[in-house]
This record gives structure tokens, C-alpha cells and sequence, in this order.
């Protein structure tokens, strides 16, 4: 297999340049505590160096030491002020790693933020280093000259690689256990771990092999579960079980084969090509017309989470919380990437933004920045997928080349795509299409929607089950009737719509399908 990004090691190569320049205290933010302990250890290791360890439970102890040693221990080193002190006293080279102290750095801490400045000064002339480890950022100010902070990245496809190599060693003398982890298999598995911890990666792991006997790469489902409770726990995105996939869009053949090719690039194979991962679309048109399908259904088709982005949770009451909000967010996504972050009505969250400054004191135009600084330096995997109906309330700077890959303009369905619609919801409810005329109904339905003819089936299911009867072509014609489309009571506003994106976004169908290039359908009541 090939090899994936190795962020990691380049990481631990700055921390060793750091600990050899005698940076006194290093913040480590993440949530692979004991493997960074493990890793610290054997760096000091090699530079002659003790290794100790902190937390307030179990006071200041050499690393490696058996929990069960420290039952009956007292050590005054759990006060933070203590244990730092031990520091300061210490006469030797060594790494002090401490565990959870972001508590007590936070507002009012006043004797251990001094204390910990004071240790700061003095250990620039020593060979001594803390290391405080934790998988939140608390630094007050009197401390943001005195301590580097990094942020260590989750586990790259590499240290997943030894991980699944470690659980195949275990279990493949096992009679229970089948393992069927092809070259290919492999890299699926390994894909959409990425994003999980160490911990979380090897739980999964065992959970499949443990449920289904089996490991192979069919189990990507069962990773994917695994970062839907990542996702609940942070609260701030809601993960989608998406069940269409492109069968169930009737339509947009343009779209559908851009996506599909656009999906190849998450692969290594990809990567080793030069591809970088694809970055996002926005797709502009008619309310109605299968924009949010389209969304889910390309989760279905890549095999990867989808996230709905609700940007109006985004804003707290409290000020600077809506900010620090959408910065949660982008790092929940980025956590489980590879992943599709939907955005759904963006042209609603962002409405508004050139008027931010005297509506809510620049909130909104703050959060649109730190979500459009994302869009263009982001390095992850994570497809962008945004929906708009009315182009007037979008900011221009999104419409940027380089922070979305394409634009594309999903206008109403024409006659092919109207017959498509309609067998997709006729079969969807139990009946053969064969019995029904297509072609009829689609001509009937011009100006109409998809979700407009849905409605028109479903009304006529309705009826047809009040009625004792069953469904058919006149029960959905007479439903039809009765509906007054969109297209007519928003004329102006899709002729306007489409007059923008003939010339500045692509067709979701393709030209022969929607009609003359460049020029849009008129229609007559």
C-alpha cells in the first residue's frame, strides 16, 4: 500500500528542535495522552533524559510507574504549585509531562499561572522541559509569551496501518476470526478511519471482529458509526444516514459525472498522481429541484459521512461564542475527514454580511470570514457541498475561484427528466411504472418541480387509499391540476436566476437535456 501524509513525524521532529533549544514549556493539544507520554518518553530517552508524569490524582511520578503503586500514595505533588516547585528543585536533565492541567490555568488561577511563568524563566538554563498535555486550549494571556503551543494532528494513515497490522498479527490464529483484508479493502478501511484517535480506531476494530467474526472492506459501515457518535458528542453538526444514492435523482447527468470523477481523488493512488482532494460545489437553483438530494446522495455514492452544517446554530448569545462556535465546527469535520460538510441555504446563514457591522456588532461578517479563511486554506479531506436558491443574498467572495471548485446552476426539470421523476416515485411506493404513461404525466407536470411532483403523487396515493381505489394516471393528473407551481408564482425571480447563471455557473443537466445552450425555457399558463 501506499503511503499516506506523514504530518506526525515532522511534528515530533519539532518538538525534539524545541526540547534540544531549551523551549521551557510546551503545550501539547490532543487527545492521545498516553501515546504522546509514550513517544515523550523515548524522545528524553535519547537525549539522556528522566521522564516524569503529573495529574492531580496521582501527584508527580517517573513514568512507567504502575498505577496500583500510587493507591496509597499522598504525594503533596498533586497541588499543581507543589509538583511545579519539584521542578524548579530538580537538578537533572528531564521531561515533566503534565497531564489535564488546562484547568487550572483558567481565570482566577492566579498562584499556579504565576508559578508556572516563574518555572518558564528559570528553565531557559537548564536541560528540563514541561510538557503540559491536554485536549483543550486554556492559555490566559500572561502566558502566551511563555508557552509554544501545538496542536497534534490525528493519527495519519500510516500509524492506522500499524495499528491494523498489530490487530491482523493477534487474531490470525484465531479459527473465529476471518480476516480479508486485500490491497484494496485495505485502503477503504484505513480511509475512512481516518479522522478517529488511536483508541477509537482500535475499538472499532475489535467491535467488527468481535459482532461479525469477519474483518474486510466491507466493514467501512461500521468505522463510519464510530465517527457519528464524534459528532454527537460535539453537537454543533448533524450526521446524516444518507439512504438515496444517484438512482433516486432523477436528472442532472452533468452533475452526477462530475461527482463521480471528483470521487476517484480521494484515493492514494489520487494523491500519488498529484491530485489534490477535491474542495467543494455550490449548487445554485430552484427550491425543489434536488439540490439536498443530490448532497445525499453523493455521501452514499463516496462512502463517506455527510454533516449537515446548520450555520444559524453557529450564533451564541454570548459575544465571541459564535466565532469560537464555527471554529469547533470546522475542527469537528476536519476531525473525521475524509468526510461531505453540506451546507444547506447558505444564501440564508449569510445574508446580510455587508450589514453585519451595524445589525450585530460584526458578528456574522467575522464567522463568514473564518468560514471562507477555511474554504481557501483547508488541507483536509473534507467536500464542501453548499445550497443556495436566491443568488442575491450571497456574499460575492464565496463565488471566488479556488475556494469552491464549481458552480453549478440546477434549473427546473425538462420532459426527460419529469419521466425520470415520476417513475422514481411511483416505484418508490410499491407500484410497477410499466402501468403508468410517463411521457403524459411529464408533459402535464411542465414548470413543475421534483418535489412538486412528488407532492402530486403522494396527494394522489392519498386519495386513491381514501377512495378504496388505487393509483393511477388520472388520480395524479387531477392532483397536478390542482397545484399552482412555483414557476409561476415566482416567474420573475427564476428568469432572473437563470439570466445570472447562464453565463456565470454550469448546467446540472446537460445541453441537450435542457434545451437550446444559453437560453432559458419559457413558459406559458
Amino acid at each position: 500500500m501506499s503511503k499516506g501524509p506523514t504530518k506526525k513525524r515532522s511534528q515530533w521532529e519539532e518538538i525534539d528542535t524545541l526540547i534540544r533549544a531549551r523551549y521551557p514549556v510546551l503545550y501539547l493539544v490532543s487527545w492521545e495522552e498516553k501515546k504522546l507520554e509514550r513517544s515523550l518518553a523515548a524522545l528524553a530517552s535519547r537525549r539522556n533524559k528522566k521522564a516524569w508524569v503529573w495529574s492531580c490524582t496521582q501527584g508527580l511520578i517517573p513514568f512507567g510507574t504502575p498505577p496500583d503503586a500510587t493507591k496509597t500514595r499522598n504525594s503533596p505533588t498533586r497541588d499543581p504549585i507543589q509538583a511545579l516547585d519539584a521542578v524548579l528543585s530538580s537538578n537533572e536533565g528531564a521531561v515533566y509531562m503534565f497531564e489535564d492541567l488546562h484547568p487550572y490555568l483558567a481565570r482566577n488561577q492566579f498562584a499556579v499561572i504565576r508559578k508556572l511563568r516563574e518555572v518558564a524563566h528559570a528553565l531557559k538554563n537548564s536541560y528540563k522541559t514541561v510538557v503540559i498535555i491536554s485536549p483543550l486550549l486554556e492559555l490566559p494571556v500572561e502566558l502566551e509569551k511563555e508557552v509554544t503551543v501545538l496542536h497534534m494532528g490525528l493519527p495519519c494513515i500510516d500509524e492506522l496501518s500499524e495499528l491494523l497490522d498489530r490487530i491482523v498479527a493477534e487474531v490470525k490464529d484465531n479459527p473465529h476470526v476471518k480476516v480479508r483484508v486485500d490491497a484494496a479493502s485495505r485502503e477503504r478501511l484505513l480511509r475512512a478511519a481516518l479522522g478517529l484517535t488511536l483508541s477509537e480506531a482500535e475499538n472499532v476494530f475489535a467491535r467488527i471482529i468481535v459482532s461479525t467474526g469477519v474483518l474486510d472492506g466491507n466493514d467501512v459501515s461500521a468505522v463510519l458509526a464510530e465517527k457519528k457518535q464524534i459528532i454527537a458528542k460535539a453537537g454543533l453538526l448533524e450526521y446524516f444516514e444518507a439512504q438515496e444514492d444517484f438512482s433516486q435523482v432523477g436528472g442532472l447527468e452533468e452533475i452526477k459525472e462530475w461527482l463521480v470523477r471528483r470521487g476517484q481523488a480521494f484515493s492514494d493512488k489520487a494523491r500519488e498522481f498529484g491530485l489534490p482532494p477535491p474542495r467543494g460545489i455550490l449548487l445554485l437553483g430552484v427550491q425543489g429541484c434536488g439540490k439536498s438530494l443530490c448532497a445525499k446522495a453523493v455521501s452514499s455514492r463516496w462512502r463517506l459521512p455527510l454533516l449537515r452544517f446548520d450555520i444559524g446554530r453557529m450564533f451564541g448569545s454570548l459575544v465571541g461564542s459564535s466565532e469560537e462556535n464555527m471554529r469547533r465546527a470546522i475542527q469537528v469535520a476536519e476531525s473525521v475527514a475524509p468526510a461531505i460538510l453540506w451546507v444547506d441555504e447558505i444564501d440564508k446563514a449569510f445574508a446580510g454580511v455587508a450589514r453585519s457591522g451595524g445589525s450585530d456588532g460584526g458578528t456574522s461578517s467575522r464567522v463568514f470570514g473564518t468560514f471562507l479563511t477555511w474554504l481557501s486554506e483547508k488541507k483536509s479531506p473534507v467536500f464542501v457541498i453548499a445550497t443556495a436558491n436566491n443568488i442575491q443574498e450571497l456574499p460575492p467572495e464565496l463565488l471566488r475561484k479556488g475556494r469552491l471548485d464549481e458552480i453549478f446552476f440546477v434549473d427546473l426539470p425538462v420532459q426527460k427528466e419529469r419521466e425520470e421523476i415520476f417513475g422514481i416515485h411511483i416505484a418508490r411506493r410499491g407500484r410497477d411504472v410499466k402501468g403508468f404513461d410517463l411521457a403524459a404525466l411529464a408533459a402535464r407536470a411542465s414548470g413543475y418541480s421534483g418535489a412538486e411532483i412528488e407532492q402530486a403523487v403522494v396527494a394522489a396515493l392519498f386519495d386513491a387509499f381514501h377512495e378504496g381505489g388505487e393509483l393511477s394516471d388520472q388520480r395524479i393528473l387531477e392532483e397536478l391540476e390542482h397545484t399552482v407551481p412555483l414557476s409561476r408564482t415566482m416567474a420573475e425571480e427564476i428568469e432572473r436566476l437563470r439570466a445570472w447563471a447562464s453565463t456565470r455557473a454550469r448546467r446540472a443537466s446537460r445541453p441537450e437535456e435542457a434545451g437550446e445552450a444559453g437560453a432559458g425555457r419559457k413558459f406559458e399558463f
